[in-house]
C-alpha cells in the first residue's frame, strides 16, 4: 500500500543512559531529509508494556506496528547508529508483500535493529505476544530482505565507503575505546551539527527581544558582551 505522502514515521529505541546517540541519529535523519519525518523515541515508562533485555528497547522495538493502529509503514531504528542518506530512499525500498524488510547481515540477532514494517501485515505482534514470546524469531509475519548499506555493521561487516545507514555495535565513537572506528568522523560530524548554532546577534539582532537583552547587558556592566554583539 501507498504510505500516503505524509510524514515518513520512525521509531528509535532511546537507551536513557546514552541520550546523546538518539539525538545525534535523529539529526542526522533530519538534516537529509527531503520528505517531512516523524521520529518517536520508544521510552519505556511511556509504553503499554514492560519487558526490558539487554536495553529497555530490546523488546518494545516490535511495538512499532501497534503504536501505528496497524496501518501504513513505518521504520524502526536502534539509536547507535547514523543515517547518512535520505531516510526517504530506504522508504522507497518498502515492499508490501512482506510484514517487515530487514538488512540480513552475518549476524541474526542484529537484523531486528532497522525493520521496515508493513504494520498491516504485523497483526500477530501484540502486547501480550511481545510481552510473552520471541518476536525475535520472526514468526509473525514474512521477512523480505533489503540491501546490505541500509544497516552497515560497524566492527563486524567488511570495511566499506558507501554505507547508507551506519549502525555503530560496539558503541558510538564518542567513547575513547572506539573513537577511532570506522565512519566515526562521519558520527562526529552529525554529533557537531547537533551541537551548533550562529551568533546571538545573527539569531536575535533584528528582533524585538534584543534591545531589552542589550540594555540589561549596559545596566550590568558587561560593556564587552555588547561590543561583541554589534560586531558580530
Amino acid at each position: 500500500m501507498s504510505d500516503g505522502g505524509g510524514s515518513l514515521r520512525v521509531f528509535v529505541g532511546l537507551d536513557p543512559r546514552q541520550p546523546i546517540a538518539f539525538f545525534a541519529l535523529q539529526a542526522s535523519i533530519i538534516r537529509k531529509a527531503t520528505r517531512p519525518v516523524s521520529i518517536t523515541p520508544l521510552i519505556l515508562s511511556q509504553l503499554p508494556m514492560k519487558r526490558r533485555g539487554l536495553t529497555e528497547f530490546t523488546y518494545s522495538r516490535f511495538l512499532v506496528p501497534y503504536l501505528c493502529g496497524y496501518e501504513g509503514q513505518a521504520l524502526f531504528l536502534d539509536a547507535d547508529m547514523i543515517m547518512l542518506e535520505d531516510v526517504a530512499r530506504l522508504f522507497a525500498l518498502y515492499d508490501e508483500q512482506y510484514a517487515v524488510q530487514v538488512v540480513k547481515n552475518s549476524l541474526k540477532f542484529e537484523w531486528p535493529s532497522m525493520m521496515l514494517f508493513n504494520c498491516d501485515r504485523c497483526t500477530d505482534l501484540t502486547i501480550d505476544f511481545i510481552e510473552t514470546q520471541n518476536p525475535f524469531a520472526f514468526t509473525w509475519g514474512e521477512v523480505g530482505e533489503l540491501p546490505s548499506e541500509w544497516n552497515h555493521l560497524v566492527g563486524y561487516d567488511a570495511q566499506r565507503t558507501d554505507a547508507k545507514l551506519v549502525h555503530f555495535t560496539q558503541g558510538i565513537p564518542v567513547f575513547p575505546e572506539v573513537e577511532d572506528c570506522e565512519y566515526s568522523e562521519e558520527w562526529r560530524l552529525e554529533h557537531r551539527a547537533m551541537n551548533s548554532t550562529v551568533s546571538w546577534k545573527e539569531i536575535m539582532g533584528n528582533s524585538v527581544h534584543a534591545e531589552p537583552v542589550i540594555r540589561r547587558l549596559i545596566d550590568s556592566g558587561k560593556m564587552s558582551l555588547v561590543q561583541s554583539a554589534a560586531q558580530h
